[in-house]
C-alpha cells in the first residue's frame, strides 16, 4: 500500500509586466499562460488519479487562481490556510533588478547583510515551521488520503531542503521549483515527511514565461 502523498503545487505564471516583487500584495492574477499552467497541472493529478481528499490552497489570488482547475479536475473543495502563504519581503512592491532596482539603493543595502536568515524577509526557520505544522494537521485531517497544497516557490523548497536534510540558505536562482511544479513527499506517520518525486506538468510553457517568481 502506498504512504499518504503531499503534492506541493507552485502556482502558475503571474502577470506582472513591471518585473514588481509582489510578495504578499492583492490582485496579481495570473497571465494567460499562467491559467494554461495551472490548468496543465490539474490535468497531471487527473491523469495520475491522485487519490486527494483535501486540497489546501494559499489566501494569495494567484494560488487560488491555480488551484481552481485542481478543485474542478478532482471534485475538491480548496481549504484556505494562511500558514502556507508567501513569506513577508522588505522588498515588496519594489523591483530588484535594473538600473533603478533596490539593490542598488544604499539605504536597503542593511538588509543584505545576513542572507542566512534572511535579513530581508521572514527568516527560513519560520516558514519551514509554519508550513511543517500545516502539512501535518492536512494530513491528519485527510485521514490517509492524498493532500494537495497549492502554495509559493520559497515555502515548497525550504520544505524540501528541510525534508531533505539540507542547509536552509541557498542561492535564489538554483531552487528546482518551477512554475506550476509539483513536489511529491511522503509522509510516514514514525519517521515524518521525504520527498518521493518532483515533475514539471508545464514544461511546454516555462520558455515563453516572463514572470518566473524567484526571489
Amino acid at each position: 500500500m502506498q504512504e499518504q502523498r503531499i503534492h506541493l503545487v507552485r502556482h502558475g505564471e503571474v502577470d506582472n509586466p513591471e518585473g514588481i516583487l509582489y510578495g504578499r500584495l492583492p490582485n496579481y492574477h495570473l497571465s494567460e499562460r499562467g491559467h494554461r499552467m495551472a490548468k496543465l497541472a490539474a490535468d497531471d493529478l487527473a491523469a495520475r488519479n491522485v487519490p486527494a481528499g483535501r486540497l489546501v490552497v494559499s489566501p494569495l489570488v494567484r494560488t487560488q487562481e491555480s488551484a481552481a482547475p485542481v478543485a474542478k479536475a478532482l471534485g475538491l473543495e480548496p481549504v484556505i490556510d494562511d500558514r502556507i502563504v508567501e513569506p513577508w519581503n522588505v522588498f515588496e512592491g519594489q523591483r530588484l533588478g535594473g538600473p533603478d532596482g533596490a539593490w542598488r539603493k544604499p539605504s536597503n543595502w542593511p538588509h543584505f547583510a545576513l542572507p542566512w536568515v534572511p535579513s530581508w524577509g521572514e527568516p527560513f526557520t519560520e516558514i519551514v515551521a509554519r508550513m511543517k505544522a500545516s502539512l501535518l494537521e492536512h494530513a491528519a485531517a485527510a485521514e490517509g488520503e492524498d493532500v494537495i497544497v497549492v502554495t509559493h516557490q520559497l515555502p515548497i523548497w525550504m520544505v524540501h531542503r528541510a525534508v531533505t536534510h539540507r542547509p536552509l540558505p541557498h542561492n535564489p536562482a538554483k531552487r528546482r521549483c518551477a512554475l506550476s511544479s509539483i513536489t511529491v513527499l511522503e509522509y510516514h506517520p514514525a519517521t515524518g515527511f521525504i520527498e518521493a518525486d518532483y515533475h514539471e506538468p508545464a514544461a511546454s510553457e516555462l520558455a515563453g514565461a516572463t514572470d518566473q517568481g524567484a526571489v
